[in-house]
């Protein structure tokens, strides 16, 4: 499975971005989803995550209210659309795909088995 993700940019505080991964393969439809970003010396930590049946979300606090994951099956795609962007959301995005059809959605990091190459978002002040 090859994940790739698009849509980063610069952008400035208050607009939106919207994130995009496309998955090859015809399995995608029973793949939770995830984004997880890293920024510039600190560990990877999770963003949303949608289950595989698209029936549940979940998404760090940090994010809540601003950010909203979904997933269209018939275009293999999982999407972060990404509003009223803070400074502190500049880093690099990753998206990742869980295919053990768990029940809800992943969250922990190692529960994923695939990982996209990161598109990076930046967020001027």
């Amino acid at each position: 499975v090859q994940l790739q993700a698009s849509g980063g940019g610069l952008v400035q505080a208050g607009e939106s971005l919207r994130l995009s991964c496309t998955a090859s393969g015809r399995a995608f439809v029973s793949y939770g989803m995830g984004w997880f970003r890293q920024a510039p010396g600190k560990e990877r930590e999770f963003v949303a995550a949608i289950s595989w049946t698209g029936g549940s979300t979940n998404y760090a606090d940090s994010v809540k209210g601003r950010f909203t994951i979904s997933k269209n099956n018939g275009k293999s795609t999982v999407y972060l659309q990404m509003n009223n962007l803070k400074p502190e959301d500049t880093a690099v995005y990753y998206c990742a795909a869980d295919e053990s059809m768990r029940v809800g959605p992943p969250l922990n990091i190692y529960e994923f088995d695939y990982w996209g190459q990161g598109t990076q978002v930046t967020v001027s002040s």
